[in-house]
């Protein structure tokens, strides 16, 4: 069996990297990444099986970290007595929001890949499998809060869906915009409470 060259898989991924955050990763071309890195498609091909494999291999880690850390934080939360979770509920926001911001900023590149690089791969609706966890977990609080009034007929599927997408896609501008991570902090505060204030008055309001 031939020895691997060390560095290889460095470079590879490094020169990817650069390449799908450029081109995205349909136009993203392997020979490019291969000249980039010194080495060859087959090269490529033998360490990641080719183009998604070789994306998969730098975002996937990244990508199952943020779902598991999110479901993690809304069992722990769900698995509160039921008369304590509105009490609780701004902490778990508040603590969960700094989570997934720390995270980003750890891992910068890897959330540029998800968010606005990865059309055509497993991982173009990865904003979308984060925002079908938030609404079956509202349901469930909806639930075991016993949220019965007449304003909560309206808060339908599509309502909580609607509102949840927004409230990630608001927070994943940080990256989009490239802010510098104490003013991200600060964006991030206000934004927690709009969004906390938004639900709030939604689960209060009677008409």
């Amino acid at each position: 069996m031939t020895k691997p060259i060390e560095g290889v898989y460095e470079r590879i991924v490094s020169s990817a990297k650069e390449e799908f955050l450029e081109k995205g990763y349909s136009d993203a071309s392997l020979r490019t990444i291969a000249t980039k890195a010194e080495t060859t498609t087959g090269s490529i091909y033998s360490r990641f099986g080719g183009k998604e494999g070789l994306f998969s291999a730098i975002v996937e880690p990244t990508a199952q970290h943020v779902i598991n850390m999110f479901m993690n934080t809304q069992e722990e939360f769900h698995a509160v007595e039921s008369d304590m979770q509105p009490q609780l509920m701004e902490k778990y926001v508040h603590s969960g929001m700094s989570e997934i911001l720390d995270y980003i900023y750890d891992n910068f590149e890897e959330f540029q890949l998800l968010l606005d690089s990865s059309y055509g791969t497993k991982f173009q609706d990865f904003v979308e499998r984060l925002v079908e966890i938030e609404t079956e977990y509202t349901y469930k609080y909806m639930e075991a809060t016993d949220v019965n009034n007449e304003n909560s007929k309206m808060i339908t599927e599509d309502f909580i869906h609607i509102m949840t997408r927004a409230m990630f896609e608001s927070m994943f501008e940080v990256v989009r915009h490239k802010m510098p991570k104490d003013t991200a902090v600060k964006y991030m505060k206000m934004l927690e409470r709009y969004h906390y204030a938004g639900w709030d008055t939604i689960m209060k309001f009677n008409e």
